[in-house]
């Protein structure tokens, strides 16, 4: 399984079809083949060895797509960065992997200077960006003019494809190992699950250094697709992206898509062209949905969950799931079902499978499961346990095999010996008319050991009390899973590079000088 052989193929099939729009620039299948090549030739030449780890940091563009392929064409590995990243922790990951070449955009170039000097073995900087190129740096098109296609290096099967540093949240990031292998049977797997025709148009409007956009690569490469590509999410730039391009399936992580709903521009603009939205990375509340379902009414809707560890989607709550009467309603909180190309299990601490119904942690196996952490052989034997990938998510599975998720599991607040969920209760919150988005966590408790505590964002000029939304919450969840405290805010919730709630930077206040972060 060779990640080239979809490149070579999608230039066969569709010489002249467009691959990649981005902003004026359209490139062909057959052109981009060329550049990939010649991009490789150059990577090369600047001395890239096989295994080599190739960084980039930039925002969305064709070229991200070309460095995609052309690090594996050439015999290297792949490793973009998290663009929130502070320059300490992008030099960190840089140390840790051993990256000698890093190619920046307009937007990052400064913080290339500034963490340069902080990366010993970092040797080359490449300018990806339209603008002047920088003092000590090399400029992408013109190496790029210059270099002489090079051969396929030919690795696939378990050869590394990339390293993607996730986990940040708590700790040090680790570097996730993804193999040819992973990237070939994701992408064929994604364009069958996630219903791709040949020729699919594709609007890339999550980042692009994060997996779940980044399979996509693969997906709408087998399918000798387009690749439209905008270089940031903004709820105006996506909807000006489907009038104009005209995608027919795009990605929106849940806030993505609570941010289009509310957008002004959405009654006006013309979404004809868009069939499918699939969602994913971090859970979505009902309301979010119904109101989806309202704005988008000719659209499906398909859910993805996974990890950067399963490369990454591991279940897909397909469109006929998506429905709020007849036999399929009751799934609709769900996952949904494994892939074709893995298999689930919900386990319990000895890694035992536990009864359908039971709460425990979701564990994956199949050709998606990553080689393991780069450098961290114990958290890798900690993470694989006999092929099986322990996601750290809290979960269960029904008599049909749908999984439903109920937290991270670091995330579980104990809370009078009860185990409470803050999924469930974010989900009641989000029911009630006022609430826009809330973010549950569990804070000390001198009486209940952990307390259910809940931050709130209120839409717009809406009011509601801490009593009103906590009788709102008895009617729907049992009462111990209920905030005791509810605080509102006006401010945007801190966001990890993949739009999920920072919810160790909410519980920090309230844990802070305790030796422990639970009770």
């Amino acid at each position: 399984m060779q990640m080239t052989s979809m490149l070579r193929r999608a230039a066969q099939i569709n010489p002249n079809g467009i691959a990649t729009i981005f902003e004026d620039r359209k490139t062909s299948w057959s052109q981009m083949l060329d550049r990939v090549a010649r991009l490789a030739g150059a990577l090369q030449g600047l001395g890239m060895e096989p295994g080599d780890r190739v960084a980039l940091l930039s925002l969305n563009s064709d070229r991200f797509i070309e460095y995609f392929f052309a690090t594996v064409w050439g015999g290297g590995a792949m490793m973009p960065m998290n663009i929130r990243w502070a320059a300490a922790e992008c030099a960190y990951a840089l140390n840790d992997a051993g990256a000698e070449i890093l190619i920046v955009d307009e937007a990052f170039k400064d913080v290339a200077a500034e963490i340069k000097p902080h990366v010993g073995g970092l040797k080359t900087l490449i300018y990806c960006g339209d603008g002047e190129t920088p003092e000590g740096m090399l400029n992408y098109e013109d190496i790029l003019a210059a270099a002489c296609p090079a051969k396929d290096a030919g690795r696939s099967g378990d050869d590394l494809a990339g390293i993607f540093y996730t986990g940040g949240t708590t700790g040090f990031p680790k570097g996730v190992m993804l193999s040819h292998t992973n990237f070939y049977v994701g992408g064929i797997s994604n364009a069958h699950e996630l219903n791709m025709k040949d020729g699919t148009i594709y609007l890339h409007a999550a980042p692009m250094f994060h997996i779940a956009d980044l399979i996509w690569f693969s997906a709408i490469t087998f399918m000798a697709g387009t690749h439209v590509v905008i270089p940031m999410f903004t709820p105006d730039s996506v909807l000006a992206a489907i009038e104009k391009h005209r995608p027919s399936q795009t990605l929106l992580v849940p806030v993505m898509l609570q941010m289009v709903l509310q957008s002004d521009k959405l009654a006006e603009t013309d979404i004809s062209s868009l069939t499918q939205i699939a969602y994913g990375a971090s859970p979505i509340t009902e309301a979010v949905l119904i109101e989806a379902f309202e704005k988008f009414p000719n659209v499906s809707f398909l859910q993805a969950f996974g990890q950067t560890e399963l490369s990454p989607v591991a279940t897909i709550l397909p469109a006929e799931y998506h429905v709020l009467d007849g036999p399929n309603a009751g799934k609709l909180r769900a996952a949904g079902r494994a892939t074709r190309v893995c298999e689930i299990r919900v386990v319990d601490e000895d890694c035992a499978e536990v009864p359908r119904g039971e709460v425990g942690q979701i564990a994956v196996k199949g050709p998606i499961t990553m080689l393991g952490y780069w450098n961290k052989p114990e958290v890798t034997a900690d993470t694989i346990r006999d092929g099986w990938v322990l996601t750290g998510d809290a979960g269960y599975m029904d008599d049909d095999g749908f999984i439903f998720l109920m937290d991270r599991v670091k995330d579980m607040i104990v809370s009078g010996g009860e185990n409470v969920y803050s999924a469930e209760v974010e989900n009641a919150l989000s029911r009630h008319p006022a609430v826009a988005t809330s973010a549950v966590i569990g804070i000390p408790s001198d009486e209940w050991g952990e307390s259910v505590h809940a931050i709130v964002i209120l839409h717009p000029d809406a009011e509601a009390t801490a009593a009103e939304l906590q009788a709102h919450c008895h009617e729907m969840i049992a009462g111990y899973k209920c905030p005791r405290s509810i605080e509102f805010r006006a401010d945007p919730f801190p966001l990890s590079g993949a739009n999920k709630v920072l919810k160790t930077e909410l519980r920090k206040p309230y844990w802070e000088g305790r030796e422990r972060q639970i009770s």
